[in-house]
């Protein structure tokens, strides 16, 4: 049973017969009355009391069941059909983006704040979650698009948004501040404040550290940016920062001097998985931010 033969059963009850019905759905006659006996052959029932020419037909309880749910899934189908449309089209639909909490406001509210006028119909949701929250909520379908550090693979796709050396946020008056770069072994015996653990950050500073040689000392954990610089100019110990992300958090009392680990940055990407078709919405965001990077790459102001 499919739903070109509901259709045309629906018809020939609502056209009284046959003639008409195959006349309006153009099909011929015998055609359309092999097509309804095959179905009444399927379901094994008798659906139409056909009379003689020129009398009306009928139906039987069965072929009222099947005329009452008929309509039910010809109204269904026309109405996915609808809604598929309006989700091309981005007159409806949904769009679930996490965001890391560092780094997306500085480099993804322009691109956000853009599509939102474009496309006020669709339902926006922003959650703001760690890394390791992030690729949690994927992999279960809570978000569709997430932000944060991430080395792609056979689970994750995406696109490299901006690369950032990384820098010492430490007081004006720690020993180190008159150097012009330091050197992450030099920070062995200081100690450290780190996000916690499930900021992506917080795995990229502690396995830097211990590639050469030493883990983070006397460490004291925060979840913002702010209260972590807070605690430098406090003198609780130095931060291993972006250098985009110290620069936004600048205040008084506290300078950042450049890391020379060569190989050691930070990498924030828009990700999802690679074995999920993305919705209509989703897809415009990636298009959008890839127009953004071809726009502003040359000029190193990435998504602003």
């Amino acid at each position: 049973m499919d739903l070109k033969v509901i259709r045309q059963f629906i018809e020939i009850v609502d056209n009284g017969g046959f003639g008409k019905a195959a006349e309006k759905i153009h099909i011929s006659q015998p055609a359309l009355s092999k097509s309804i006996s095959q179905l009444e052959k399927e379901l094994d029932l008798v659906l139409l009391e056909r009379g003689k020419r020129g009398t009306p037909i009928c139906q039987t309880s069965a072929g009222e069941v099947i005329y009452r749910h008929g309509q039910q899934l010809l109204e269904g189908y026309k109405s996915m059909l609808a809604e598929i449309e309006s989700r091309r089209r981005l007159t409806m639909g949904e769009l679930k983006l996490g965001l890391a909490p560092l780094g997306s406001a500085e480099l993804f509210a322009p691109v956000i704040a853009r599509f939102r006028s474009r496309y006020p119909q669709i339902d926006m949701q922003l959650l703001v979650r760690g890394g390791v929250q992030q690729t949690y909520a994927l992999q279960k379908g809570d978000i569709e698009l997430a932000t944060g550090i991430i080395d792609f693979n056979k689970e994750f796709d995406g696109i490299h948004i901006r690369r950032e050396p990384m820098v010492v946020a430490l007081p004006r008056q720690h020993p180190l501040a008159v150097k012009k770069t330091i050197n992450l072994a030099e920070l062995a015996n200081i100690p450290q404040i780190l996000f916690e653990p499930e900021y992506a950050l917080n795995q990229l500073v502690s396995e830097a550290c211990l590639q050469v040689g030493f883990a983070p000392h006397d460490v004291t954990r925060v979840s913002h940016p702010d209260f972590g610089v807070a605690l430098i100019a406090a003198g609780a110990g130095v931060m291993i920062l972006p250098k985009l992300i110290a620069e936004r958090h600048r205040v008084s009392g506290v300078i950042s001097r450049p890391l020379d680990n060569a190989n050691f940055s930070w990498q924030l990407s828009l990700f999802w998985r690679r074995q999920h078709t993305l919705s209509f919405a989703a897809k415009i965001m990636v298009d959008m931010v890839k127009q953004q990077l071809s726009n502003r790459r040359d000029n190193n102001d990435i998504l602003k």
